[in-house]
């Protein structure tokens, strides 16, 4: 079968650090590539509790180039084996199930969850965190059945959806309703991340939330907090102009461009102070803020216009950040990671973050499907990367690989 293999060794390494400034699109075209176009055989179910899909669409993520563009932190290198097939936003139909799978037949649509945690490999009993219903925070990413890897597509020996087929265990995989269509389907994991890091840090109708950064994930807690029918002020900070008009029209009451410290002045009433040097810091704010970038600077203007008591939810995942934690003891903030989803506590019992977000697109409480703006044969995987490489330029939103 056809599929997208990841791979990094010290050679290219060492080339990409140089090529890579000259032009970017040596990271994925050239004799220094890391990823390639391979034909390899077609997975088999590890046991009778797994799945064989086949890939109908598999979206492209933000993490996805990163790992192209070899800009992951190396402390998650333990939790990652190569070379890998990767991809992990994925719809699919049921090509087989095991004999220990019920509730799933051939032909079924589904939606994967695809971290690779105690359950699919097979670790009992569960870590602290799997038990908890947090199975994106698992302990065992290196232990169990398989090579390390945190989710299937950063696993050598469990692929991801850049494939024809993929295996997957039968705790990560989620019927779609009829109701909801293929390219919603193919974005409930990126809606997921959004709608569980709102979850965790859930707003009240009275607070002034601020995004910073309207891309995929911006965009997709701003839907979530209007799907779950929260009345906050939501301002988005974002300078392009297509993602800003993007963000307005799926609920942002502010979208701001500039100085993100003269928003937190204008709209929730801050006032700001100047230091002897460096950046104004602010009293009051915003109650809550998002962080989808995840740099250095995001995160300090974070803590800067947050208001006392105030959380900021670090969502986007950069390598390394430097902050004056000054706002922090400040303003008594507290700082939140983000990662992957679980089960939360809905009335009348828990639920997996992907069975909310299906139930949410199933009811038109959120709509993504026009955020899937481009689709490309595997065959296309280099322009496909283009594109993302220069979103704003091809006004893309999200994009994906259709088999």
């Amino acid at each position: 079968m056809k599929a997208l293999m990841f791979n990094i060794t010290a050679p290219n390494y060492l080339a990409l650090q140089v090529l890579g400034r000259l032009n970017r699109k040596y990271y994925y075209d050239g004799p220094f590539s890391t990823v390639k176009l391979a034909d390899v055989a077609e997975p088999v179910l590890p046991n009778q509790d797994w799945l064989k899909l086949k890939i109908r669409l598999c979206g492209f993520c933000g993490s996805d180039l990163n790992l192209i563009r070899v800009k992951e932190s190396p402390m998650a290198s333990p939790f990652a084996s190569l070379p890998c097939i990767f991809g992990h936003e994925v719809y699919a139909e049921v090509e087989e199930a095991g004999s220990r799978v019920s509730g799933f037949k051939k032909g079924d649509r589904v939606t994967v969850n695809p971290g690779l945690s105690c359950a699919p490999r097979g670790i009992s009993p569960v870590c602290p965190s799997c038990a908890d219903g947090r199975s994106g925070s698992c302990e065992r990413y290196a232990e169990g059945l398989f090579a390390p890897g945190m989710f299937a597509g950063i696993c050598k020996d469990i692929g991801g959806g850049f494939a024809e087929y993929m295996v997957v265990h039968k705790s990560q995989v989620f019927k779609v309703p009829d109701v909801v269509s293929n390219e919603s389907a193919a974005l409930t994991e990126p809606l997921a991340v959004g709608l569980q890091a709102v979850l965790d840090n859930r707003p009240r109708d009275t607070d002034r939330v601020l995004i910073i950064g309207g891309g995929v994930i911006g965009s997709m807690i701003v839907k979530a907090i209007r799907g779950l029918g929260i009345g906050c002020s939501i301002t988005v900070a974002e300078p392009s102009l297509f993602m800003a008009d993007y963000v307005k029209r799926s609920g942002a009451e502010h979208v701001v461009s500039g100085s993100i410290i003269d928003a937190a002045i204008r709209i929730p009433g801050a006032k700001a102070y100047k230091p002897m040097l460096g950046e104004r810091i602010v009293q009051g704010g915003f109650d809550k803020v998002f962080d989808t970038v995840g740099h250095s600077r995001t995160l300090q203007t974070a803590l800067i216009v947050t208001a006392g008591g105030g959380t900021v939810s670090l969502v986007g995942i950069g390598n390394r950040v430097t902050f004056d934690p000054t706002p922090l003891w400040l303003k008594l903030q507290t700082i939140k990671g983000c990662y992957g989803y679980g089960y939360n506590d809905t009335p009348g019992n828990r639920k997996h973050t992907f069975e909310i977000a299906l139930e949410l697109m199933g009811s038109g409480k959120i709509h993504v499907e026009d955020m899937l703006t481009h689709t490309f044969a595997i065959e296309e995987y280099k322009k496909l990367i283009g594109v993302n490489v220069d979103k704003g330029q091809n006004r893309a939103i999200k994009t994906a690989i259709r088999f």
